[in-house]
């Protein structure tokens, strides 16, 4: 469920990003030159609405396009989405989001079954043409229907979330996001869901409170700090500044997560700091004029509404008080649950699965009781290097572990170090997709066996 949630959010979130730059210079259009800004201008406020309706969407249908169907699903995209766009009254950022894949996956279904059945000479007739008549065809139908269909989509959400509003309630999103954000679906969240939001809301009152929720960066501050001021670890405690500078001032929130996952009880304080900041925003009507991204102190500021930018960091203070207070108790006295070396590994293979990448999770050679070589056919070289290498470890005094041979097609499941010629390492992983891969370029005096030997001596030593 977490890999398709991630995935899902993937793909939202790879459809905005691209395009952050064009709202923050939205953003900062609208926080200057409307009739509320710092520098109030009647002819250059004008920008603001066409941007947002038109410039916006059509981007992200763009990317969208591009993604599935590359640069003819690119401009499909941007063909549909003017339809969704023209046939609503609504800002269609997530109708873009809808015709930008949609149009993307027409035209590549298209080319899949037309390949190799084009004359040659009509090649550029049937590319062109084709891309108009489908993207005149989608344009039509998401002005009829799509269009229509989202907007009471949009109708909807906009209720759920304006009765949170109304109630206060819009605190209670920060305990689903902080641990959200530990799992790496932070991207997908803010800028799949709360950025097109904070669109809408930037447009009807100059600022949005959804471009606060997923980017302060108060929470992972005071966890931060608790682990500099307060943890045993003097490793940890050592590292914590220079994490504290890229996280606060760089705005790279995901380099405190490993001081979380090291000690999972520290997500209530990221909770903690996240909800005090988000009653205090409430409270006082508070909102940013643009996506904060990265979400660093000095975006927040850049980013702040006129009046809105001591008010705007106060918040950020409240949720690093809040998030210190309930993180110190914890640190100093509740052992940690690995070490950081341990956590930052766990979150790089999180990270990379976030991301639709298999990663080699690493491997404990201290119980290693085999190693697989793997060649071509499994009988030839990997033989010859298997006998080598046993003698090797006998020789070590690493009696107990036994030296086998298969094909690299054919790597026993569970296996844990696999020794194979360097042309052979794309298959070996994904036969042995758990395994250590170690490549070598001869089996029979490989100077890899020596530097494996003593890398299972020291896990063993230490172990």
């Amino acid at each position: 469920m977490k890999e398709k949630v991630q995935s899902f959010g993937r793909f939202l979130s790879g459809m905005v990003m691209p395009n952050i730059g064009a709202f923050i210079a939205w953003g900062f259009i609208t926080a200057l030159f409307i009739a509320t800004g710092w520098l109030p201008n009647e002819r250059l406020s004008t920008l603001v609405d066409p941007m947002l309706k038109y410039l916006l969407p059509v981007l992200i249908g763009y990317t969208g396009g591009k993604m599935v169907g590359g640069q003819r699903g690119a401009v499909m995209g941007a063909i549909a989405t003017i339809g969704v766009i023209v046939g609503s009254d609504q800002i269609m950022l997530m109708g873009a989001m809808v015709m930008g894949p949609l149009a993307g996956w027409c035209i590549k279904q298209f080319d899949k079954a037309i390949d190799g059945k084009i004359k040659a000479g009509f090649e550029m007739l049937v590319n062109n043409f084709s891309v108009g008549i489908f993207g005149m065809c989608l344009a039509i139908i998401g002005y009829y229907i799509i269009g229509p269909f989202m907007a009471g989509v949009l109708a909807v959400l906009n209720g759920g979330v304006q009765i949170l509003v109304d109630h206060g309630l819009l605190f209670l999103v920060s305990i689903f996001v902080e641990p959200a954000k530990v799992l790496f679906l932070n991207n997908a969240i803010n800028h799949g869901i709360f950025t097109p939001l904070g669109a809408e809301g930037v447009a009807a009152a100059g600022k949005s409170i959804f471009y606060m929720i997923e980017t302060n960066p108060g929470a992972g501050t005071g966890v931060l700090l608790a682990y500099w001021m307060f943890s045993k670890d003097k490793v940890v405690r050592d590292s914590a500044p220079g994490a504290l500078i890229v996280h606060l001032l760089g705005g790279i929130h995901e380099i405190y997560f490993p001081y979380v996952l090291m000690n999972p009880l520290l997500i209530l304080a990221t909770m903690g700091g996240s909800v005090a900041a988000m009653i205090y925003n409430q409270i006082f009507n508070l909102g940013l004029a643009a996506p904060p991204s990265p979400g660093s102190i000095f975006a927040y500021a850049l980013a702040a509404p006129k009046g809105g930018l001591i008010p705007v960091l106060l918040s950020v203070v409240i949720a690093a008080g809040v998030s210190f207070v309930i993180a110190a108790p914890i640190v100093r006295f509740t052992n940690k649950g690995k070490s950081l070396e341990d956590a930052t590994e766990e979150m790089k293979q999180m990270k990379a699965e976030s991301k639709g990448q298999k990663v080699e999770k690493a491997v404990d050679l201290a119980d290693l009781d085999s190693i697989v070589f793997a060649c071509d056919a499994g009988m030839g070289s990997s033989a010859m290097g298997a006998s080598v290498m046993q003698k090797k470890l006998t020789a070590a005094g690493l009696d107990g572990i036994t030296v086998s041979h298969s094909s690299v097609s054919e790597v026993p499941n569970g296996t844990k170090l696999v020794i194979c010629h360097k042309d052979l390492a794309a298959r070996a992983t994904k036969s042995a997709p758990g395994a250590k891969i170690v490549t070598i370029d001869n089996f029979m005096n490989a100077p890899e066996y020596d530097q494996v030997i003593a890398e299972i001596a020291a896990a063993k030593k230490k172990h």
